[in-house]
């Protein structure tokens, strides 16, 4: 098929010739130690993924050194994750250990494989997002300094962990599905500015950007209304129409979630589900999320059995003992109160708080 500039080029094109190879005929990989996977193909060739941490957030000198390292250790070829670690990719097994030896002199972090916390993938946070409530990058910058003990393996946990920040409802990382999620939550309804808005606002988006419903033009203003009852504070409107207003310091901050997981081993893929309602923002370093994430792991890691996901530990103890275990207070927020959380209700009599 003739090259076109239109979408992402065949990734067969760039897979390194060791992979190309042995595609489909991999045998199984093991860890031999932190951050490094040794893969082993059906035809004894072995391949070595070594995997460092981003800042995810990074600037043209970081990625120029991260292309040397691979030009001169791995013949060009890395990878990254979905969870923004970078893998390099050693064919030849004379470099593992000069690679290694590298990357610690240069300080970078090296584990997230196996039973670790990976990398932490968030969203952009204040530095583009136009509806952020937090500092993603922050928040994630705040947090990994504390468990990067957990990522390098120096600190042993019973599985793997994985942690995600997302600035605002809408939730563009992976936070629906994590083992910890922190997500950033607006609790004030947006403020519009009626003479800004009919100047500058396109009412028929404004009113189709609102995942509720809760938006309606107001004709006489030539500007909208918003329904407070069904308004969710999402910020997706503010967004649409630069007119529409929803920062506020005084009453933005987080919500912690947890017991998500994507992966279908065992048990079904999980939603996380609440654990902390609202801790306000307190940049830069945000030591009361901090202290409470690092909590959640600290006591997963010492009542979890071997090889046992938050959510699947959640599971085996229950809600009511998690609460307990961990100190934090179950309040109403917690109570699912959408159209259709009937059909996911604990009703029995064994339900109770």
């Amino acid at each position: 098929m003739a090259r076109t500039d239109f979408g992402p080029p065949n990734y067969r094109e760039m897979l390194p010739p060791i992979v190309a190879d042995n595609y489909g005929k991999w045998s199984y990989h093991e860890i031999p130690q932190p951050g490094v996977l040794r893969h082993v193909s059906e035809s004894g060739a072995v391949l070595y993924s070594v995997r460092m941490a981003s800042p995810r957030l990074v600037n043209s000198d970081w990625v120029r050194e991260v292309c040397e390292l691979a030009d001169k250790f791995c013949g060009g070829y890395l990878r990254f994750t979905t969870r923004n670690n970078v893998e390099f990719l050693v064919s030849d097994a004379g470099q593992l250990q000069p690679l290694l030896d590298e990357l610690k002199k240069r300080g970078h972090m090296i584990g997230g494989v196996g039973h670790s916390i990976s990398n932490i993938v968030h969203t952009q946070g204040w530095v583009h997002c136009k509806s952020a409530v937090t500092d993603a990058s922050g928040l994630t910058k705040a947090v990994m300094d504390e468990l990067h003990p957990y990522f390098t393996g120096d600190i042993k946990i019973p599985s793997r962990l994985r942690i995600a920040v997302a600035c605002c409802v809408n939730m563009c990382g992976a936070c629906h599905c994590s083992d910890i999620a922190i997500v950033g939550i607006h609790r004030t309804v947006p403020r519009v500015n009626d003479e800004m808005a009919a100047k500058v606002c396109e009412i028929p988006t404004t009113v189709a950007s609102c995942p509720t419903g809760a938006i309606r033009p107001n004709p006489k203003l030539k500007s909208i209304e918003i329904n407070a009852e069904k308004c969710m504070m999402c910020g997706n409107c503010t967004v649409v129409c630069p007119a529409i207003k929803i920062m506020d310091p005084e009453n933005d901050g987080v919500s912690i979630w947890v017991g998500g997981k994507v992966s279908n081993s065992r048990t079904a893929p999980k939603f996380s589900r609440l654990a902390v309602p609202y801790i306000k923002n307190n940049p830069p370093r945000w030591p009361e999320v901090t202290d409470t994430v690092k909590h959640l792991v600290e006591v997963w890691a010492k009542d979890a059995k071997y090889g046992e996901r938050m959510g699947e530990w959640i599971d085996r103890i229950g809600w009511e003992r998690f609460f307990k275990t961990t100190g934090l207070e179950f309040t109403d927020k917690h109570i699912d109160s959408f159209t259709h959380a009937t059909q996911t209700f604990r009703s029995t009599t064994q339900f109770r708080f």
